[in-house]
């Protein structure tokens, strides 16, 4: 844990570029005891409050499709034209034992030891939606280092990653070419959000890779825009050839433009509001959960769920209602 007094000291480190610095104050606001907690929101306000004019992407897609190379590739092209890049990839966690992998560093050796880049795998702590819970105060920090280009990779479990759309500025969708039949390029859901989609690999089977980009074209013309004045364009890209790196980057330019800038804040004006919501409930809960006659109500519904006694949402009922009737009472 670090002291109070060290939070000034820490957040200067961290705006001079300190990479080291950095990594301590993502371990800060990922750690599950109280007095890190405190201190991490001390960090997180000191953070917020720095000016930064960045680029926010998230990348998902389901797992083997190529998410950790193209970040890599890409990372290093943006460097190379000048940008700091953060990579914050979500590994998924063990439903089990609770941990995680956190391979990405090595999946991503060059672009890990690039000066003008950071890479930071995170535990998805078995949180849906693709992101880890604190991944919107990871981009915080991140940007307060100065790191102008945010690469937030996801888990990688399918359709239902949506959340991290509500984090980023553009949500780009990587597939497959032989992912799937006409049917499956046009599901609602994950498609519904994405700014772009890429089909990786595509140097494998080029004959595959265009029938993909006209089938994905075609479906997404069945679909509401996920902005307006923007028609996600369908990207055939070869991370290890190096083949259509150059288009992604042209469509992260024309994403960006400075014609763009203010629909983009609008956007992010949407999502603090969103975030405020989630962080609302999560800290409701663990609130909730430190409470000893809270939780002694909570075992005793779930045993009697358990033995199927009474149904779970019924459980959860009674429990919301004490909650309701408990607050009623202090006030």
């Amino acid at each position: 844990m670090l002291r109070e007094e060290n939070i000034e000291h820490l957040f200067t480190e961290i705006r001079s570029g300190s990479r080291r610095a950095l990594a301590r104050a993502l371990s800060l606001i990922e750690s599950s005891s109280e007095s890190d907690r405190d201190t991490a929101f001390e960090l997180l306000e000191l953070c917020s409050e720095v000016p930064t004019a960045t680029r926010r992407i998230g990348l998902t897609g389901s797992p083997g499709v190529g998410k950790s190379t193209l970040v890599e590739s890409l990372g290093l092209l943006l460097v190379e034209q000048g940008s700091r890049v953060a990579v914050l990839a979500v590994d998924p966690s063990s439903k089990r034992t609770g941990g995680s992998i956190l391979g990405d560093k090595v999946r991503m050796p060059n672009l890990s030891l690039h000066d003008h880049a950071f890479v930071r795998p995170s535990p998805s702590r078995l949180a849906l939606g693709g992101a880890a819970t604190t991944t919107r105060d990871a981009i915080i920090l991140c940007e307060a280092a100065g790191y102008d280009t945010i690469l937030v990779e996801t888990v990688g479990v399918g359709q239902s990653e949506t959340e991290v759309a509500d984090m980023v500025d553009l949500f780009l969708l990587l597939v497959l070419p032989t992912a799937g039949d006409d049917v499956q390029g046009i599901k609602r859901g994950i498609m519904e959000v994405a700014h772009g989609l890429l089909v990786t690999k595509s140097d494998l089977d080029q004959q595959a890779s265009r029938v993909a980009v006209a089938t994905l074209t075609s479906a997404l013309r069945l679909m509401i825009p996920p902005l307006d004045g923007w028609s996600p364009p369908v990207v055939p890209v070869s991370a290890v050839q190096g083949d259509g790196l150059k288009s992604v980057l042209d469509l992260i330019e024309l994403f960006f433009a400075d014609e763009r800038r203010e629909s983009i804040e609008r956007i992010r004006r949407t999502q603090r509001t969103t975030w405020f919501s989630v962080a609302l409930q999560h800290e409701l809960l663990s609130v909730l959960l430190r409470d000893a006659h809270f939780k002694e109500i909570m075992k005793d519904l779930k045993d009697q769920v358990e033995v199927g006694g009474i149904p779970p949402s019924v459980a959860v009922h009674r429990l919301v209602s004490h909650i309701t009737i408990n607050i009623s009472e202090r006030l």
